[in-house]
């Protein structure tokens, strides 16, 4: 039902064009690492397991290319730093003596470990349960599957009766294009809802536990997420319901002490003072545009993972 986020083709890079989603269905083809570079910047590729695979995809088109492999690596690392997987992949074929061969070891095993995360968080999920998730973390956020949707979707394939509360996520809307519309591929029962209701539906008891992804985990287990992660997190502490994080070891960083050391990414302003392409705010009003925010911790029930569900961050070296 849901094609491969992103695959090697020979000597291009093939890839789901999540810009234009839930319209139409497009495919996209990179032949440089500067046009690769281009849909990295502007979300038509975008997720971390994701990235990891177009980081590694990346270097192997520079090599099939005869370009200097060190330079492209760079520049794909340039493009999205808070995402520690879009390096993970870069490096992982930067050292490898067949980047190609690589890449697709990388992609394939995306898929191995994010349906082992499924199967480890699906247990997490209760008969009847309410779920609440922000952003996209389904199949199209990585090679395949998903980390935090793909544990909702394991749980549903299993037989699990649940339903799932989607954030729309602002500015770029991930929540209501993509979430969204890979529940409804799926056939699992989802409902949208505006960000900003998140803690209504918590104080009226209709939400039993919150899972989402992650760009990178601190070596202290503090979390960087999709701006709006951390008020999910703080509205469950306050309403004692379990906020789990879901992500493959790639994503853990122990050369990252603490969320502090996070490089956290700005976009452009745009995406805050215009809504779907149309002004929605003054001409000449400031704007500021964090793409991703920084969850505490301690504010962590559990971590999902491909080893299993860990309650302290789990140290992966």
């Amino acid at each position: 039902m849901l094609p491969p986020t992103i695959e090697w083709a020979g000597n291009r890079i093939r890839l789901v064009d999540q810009r234009r989603l839930p319209h139409e269905l497009v495919m996209v083809e990179a032949t440089t690492t500067e046009e690769l570079c281009g849909f990295i910047a502007t979300l038509a590729v975008r997720g971390a397991p994701a990235l990891g695979a177009a980081g590694a995809m990346g270097v192997a088109l520079a090599w099939v290319r005869g370009e200097d492999v060190a330079a492209a690596g760079a520049v794909i690392k340039a493009t999205r730093p808070t995402a520690v997987n879009l390096a993970w992949g870069v490096d992982r074929a930067l050292a490898a003596a067949d980047p190609v061969a690589e890449a697709l070891r990388l992609a394939e095993d995306d898929v191995a470990r994010n349906m082992a995360i499924g199967r480890h968080g699906a247990a997490l999920i209760a008969p009847g349960s309410r779920v609440l998730t922000h952003c996209h973390t389904g199949s199209l956020a990585c090679v395949g599957w998903g980390t935090a949707l793909g544990v909702i979707r394991a749980a549903w394939e299993s037989g699990t009766d649940l339903s799932v509360w989607v954030d729309e996520t602002r500015p770029l809307l991930q929540g209501a294009r993509l979430t969204a519309w890979e529940l409804q591929t799926l056939g699992i029962p989802a409902t949208l809802v505006a960000d900003v209701m998140a803690g209504s539906l918590m104080a009226s008891g209709d939400v039993d536990l919150a899972i989402v992804g992650a760009d990178r985990i601190a070596a202290n287990g503090d979390v960087a997420n999709k701006i709006g992660t951390y008020q999910v997190a703080v509205l469950c502490h306050h309403h004692g319901i379990p906020f789990y994080v879901a992500a493959p070891r790639s994503t853990f960083d122990p050369a990252t002490p603490d969320g502090a050391s996070i490089e956290v990414e700005e976009r452009s302003a745009d995406e805050v003072t215009s809504f779907a392409g149309a002004r929605s705010a003054p001409v000449g009003m400031a704007a500021l545009n964090r793409a991703f925010d920084v969850t505490p911790a301690a504010l962590v029930a559990g971590y999902v993972t491909e080893d299993g569900v860990f309650r302290s961050p789990p140290s992966f070296g």
